[in-house]
């Protein structure tokens, strides 16, 4: 069952409608093919007028929405043989933030992202995608790796920003982010972000200073929360809508802005209507993207990254 976000109750009204008839199809042997039919173009009519013309403060939703899909999800349907590897060698392994050897459309790449959770042990399991010292640190390990290899670097953004937990602190969150950021920076082989839900902060960036910055059609990129900023400016996290218009944290705005390079379409409706259909577009979009930059030489794709992230705001 999809869960409907507050803007989607029309939609939710014919789409329970169509159950209905469906049901009475059923156990009545009655024709409604007809009917059913009109309200299917007629939902379908909707969805894509409504998905249009979301705010960025909707597509905040969608990009939070419980079932749009993860770093798992993408796994499952985007790539092949992935062997997660734990641990930052120095203090413990930390599932906010996954990794591991990957192949895509039969090429090799080490595969980075965090990891939200779908249900609530998973969430908790994975503290929601927030990450800790250690999870960055792993990051950083996974990386230098890759470097060694000569392997292709793919990162899926997805947290509403780094723990700010006390314990994250005392093992050193900020000096974390900061090298994870560093890590990014200096890569001798291809990196290519994307933004797939939430990108928050710094705990999104530590991932994210690639060569390419990618991100699905509905997902969000800034430095801090809409209800953050509005409680900033306005005292109250009421004016978070007002807050996500002014702060231009879309794909869109984000594009058009420079800051990143490419917006993966999703179905009709957000990834999380249909997964399988998003991980399949963001797969070919990797896929266009490494072939892109694999002939690129290591001192060419470090110039390039310090060029790119130099140019924003120029």
């Amino acid at each position: 069952m999809i869960s409907y976000l507050d803007f989607e109750k029309p939609v939710a009204a014919l789409e329970e409608r169509i159950a209905q008839l469906r049901s009475v199809n059923a156990l009545h042997d009655v024709d409604v093919a007809s009917e059913i039919g009109r309200l299917e173009a007629k939902s379908v009519e909707l969805l894509n007028r409504t998905y249009a013309s979301l705010t960025p403060w909707q597509k905040t939703q969608v990009a939070r929405h419980p079932q749009r899909p993860h770093f798992h999800d993408y796994v499952a349907h985007a790539f092949s043989d992935f062997i997660p590897l734990g641990g930052d060698r120095l203090y413990g392994d930390d599932l906010a933030i996954m990794g591991g050897f990957a192949r895509l459309n039969g090429r090799r790449i080490m595969l980075i992202g965090h990891e939200k959770g779908n249900d609530t042990q998973s969430r908790i399991r994975h503290n929601f995608g927030m990450g800790k010292p250690e999870g960055y640190r792993k990051a950083i390990r996974l990386m230098e790796m890759a470097g060694r290899f000569g392997l292709p670097v793919v990162t899926l953004v997805d947290t509403s920003g780094a723990f700010p937990g006390i314990e994250a602190e005392e093992r050193g969150q900020a000096e974390a982010i900061a090298r994870s950021t560093e890590a990014c920076l200096s890569l001798e082989v291809p990196m290519i972000a994307v933004v797939v839900g939430e990108g928050g902060s710094g705990g999104a960036v530590a991932l994210a200073a690639a060569n390419r910055v990618l991100m699905m059609e509905h997902a969000v990129y800034s430095v801090i929360s809409p209800e953050g900023c509005a409680s900033i400016l306005w005292r109250t996290s009421e004016k978070a809508p007002e807050a996500a218009q002014a702060m231009k944290i879309t794909a869109q705005h984000l594009k058009r802005d420079n800051v990143i390079d490419r917006i993966v379409k999703e179905p009709v409706g957000g990834a999380h209507r249909d997964p399988k259909a998003a991980a399949r577009m963001l797969g070919a979009a990797l896929t266009e993207e490494i072939e892109t930059l694999s002939s690129k030489t290591a001192q060419q794709l470090i110039a390039a990254r310090e060029e790119r992230f130099l140019a924003i705001g120029g």
